[in-house]
């Protein structure tokens, strides 16, 4: 009988995504078996202390993996894992805080028990009851597990499991709105559909590539690419396809079709975690894939992805421009910035991956603090009865009167996303397109830099809305149970300080090197 030798785990390298996936696991058990009253409660504090722990985890493990990367067969724990993953914790957390908060009207932003069919005599009877099922935490945490195994995954076996594993959550989260059900469930059947079609797309060259490395290792690319020149159409078709999967997720046009409607339908609070998480994970992940490949690549792939690039800074800003609903402008914004982001990746510059995070991590503080801003703006009827979210631009008027703190945060997140001086996406602009000149791609920094003017409009038509316009009926701000509150005041302090002292921050992401065994 042969000796069973176990094998060695290196538990601390995991220990980040096995606290948030524990924590997902115990919030499923809570949901189970805990009294319905104390549920809730315990779902959120177990997702809070969940995201906390990672976050502590990995800031914990970033100067020894900064002095030696770890290579855990398919799993790559190196610079741009940690710094990817303790992004993704963060906004996690403030995610997290946002959705808890059900407001001093008490209702939220998700259905009792999203399981009743809408108008239904069951529906009513939740309401009546004042039925609040928490699932969506554990979901949230389990999209978050997958999330950050997706920029460390080293292999295309791992790297579509976690894709799976990050959009499933995702795609029952966007059915879960307490109001506008139907256009929910829409929502949430686009992204599905869609979806599975970006997946197969990324399986498809998955294949591709096995078949031409004769491996399934990520890193294992570049050795094949340079020996084997025999079966060159393979390997094109498959990087071409692997890509195609990657920019469904980070929604750069052509592929940015459900964006609008996704973020749209779903809650506000799930539609922040999405526009910022997913961002994170899918460009960390498309930076791996992306240096392996274009060493060799580059050339052949410089007139599609350029194209790509500016079709998707094209389409977010001309779209944007005519959007009447916040979330559907904060939609077309984040196509945009998907495409000023795909400069960075384009340009491969030393350096250049932390430019491309510092980015990300700028443009998800602001958006989770945006849509939890929006979570608070509500529409009222004749009768100063509290309705739904106010996501018609023209009932925004005049809150910078009568709520100048939540007018003033909603400002700071506007001016980073239009890339005003001392805000982080002034800075996050300024080193992508500084990127972009120096690999000699000059004129697609031009073209970030007319589009960015152009965005600002559609920001600052928010900004007069909120502050040059007398204050209507139609609309109240209410006043956040605490959570909401801390999320928006921390991210927009953040969004601040990345602005005002960037250094720190840019130095350490830097020092980012991608390991390629």
């Amino acid at each position: 009988m042969a000796n069973f030798q176990a094998p060695e785990v290196h538990w601390v390298s995991l220990a980040p995504i096995l606290i948030v996936l524990g924590g997902a696991v115990l919030g499923v058990l809570v949901e189970a078996f805990a009294p319905a009253k104390a549920r809730r409660p315990l779902v959120i504090a177990l997702s809070i202390l969940a995201t906390a722990g990672a976050c502590v985890m990995l800031a914990l493990r970033w100067v020894p993996v900064l002095e030696t990367p770890v290579t855990l067969g398919e799993y790559m724990e190196d610079p741009l894992t940690i710094a990817a993953q303790l992004a993704l914790a963060v906004i996690g957390f403030f995610a997290v805080l946002v959705m808890a908060d059900r407001t001093s009207v008490g209702d939220g932003a998700f259905a009792g028990q999203p399981s009743d069919r809408p108008d239904s005599a069951a529906e009513e009877l939740s309401e009546r009851k004042g039925y609040q099922r928490s699932e969506i935490f554990p979901l949230t945490l389990f999209s978050l597990g997958g999330m950050m195994i997706f920029p460390a995954a080293d292999n295309f076996v791992t790297l579509f499991v976690a894709l799976e594993v990050m959009s499933l959550p995702l795609y029952i989260m966007a059915a879960t709105a307490r109001r506008r059900r139907q256009l929910s469930y829409e929502s949430a059947l686009k992204y599905f559909v869609l979806g599975a079609f970006s997946s197969g797309f990324l399986l498809m060259g998955s294949a591709f590539l096995f078949g031409f490395s004769n491996s399934l290792r990520i890193s294992a690319l570049a050795e094949a690419i340079s020996t084997h020149t025999n079966m060159e159409w393979m390997v094109l078709v498959g990087v071409f396809c692997v890509m195609v999967g990657l920019l469904f997720k980070v929604g750069a046009a052509p592929f940015h079709a459900w964006t609008p409607d996704v973020y749209t339908g779903a809650p506000t609070p799930v539609t922040g975690f999405m526009a910022a998480a997913v961002k994170i994970a899918a460009f960390a992940a498309m930076i791996r894939f992306y240096t392996v490949a274009a060493a060799y690549l580059q050339w052949d792939f410089l007139y599609i992805f350029t194209a790509v690039v500016v079709l998707t800074i094209l389409v977010g800003t001309f779209a944007g421009l005519v959007q009447d609903d916040v979330k559907r402008m904060l939609a077309y914004s984040s196509i945009a910035h998907a495409g000023f982001i795909l400069m960075g990746i384009l340009a491969i510059q030393k350096g250049g991956t932390g430019h491309v995070l510092f980015y990300t991590l700028g443009y998800g503080l602001a958006t989770v603090g945006a849509f939890g801003v929006v979570t608070l703006v509500r529409g009222r009827d004749a009768d100063g009865n509290v309705l739904g979210e106010a996501t018609s631009l023209r009932k925004w008027a005049g809150i910078g009167r009568t709520n100048p703190w939540i007018a003033g945060a909603m400002l700071i997140f506007l001016l980073s996303f239009a890339g005003i001086p001392l805000t982080g996406g002034f800075i996050g602009k300024f080193v992508i397109f500084s990127d972009a000149i120096k690999a000699g791609i000059g004129w697609l920094a031009i073209v970030g830099l007319v589009a960015s003017a152009i965005t600002a409009f559609y920001y600052f038509r928010l900004v007069r809305l909120m502050f040059f316009t007398e204050p209507g009926e139609e609309s109240v701000v209410v006043k956040s149970e605490g959570l909401s509150a801390l999320a928006i005041a921390v991210c927009a302090i953040g969004t601040l300080a990345l602005g005002v002292f960037p250094g720190p921050v840019l130095s350490l992401l830097e020092k980012i090197v991608i390991l390629i065994p």
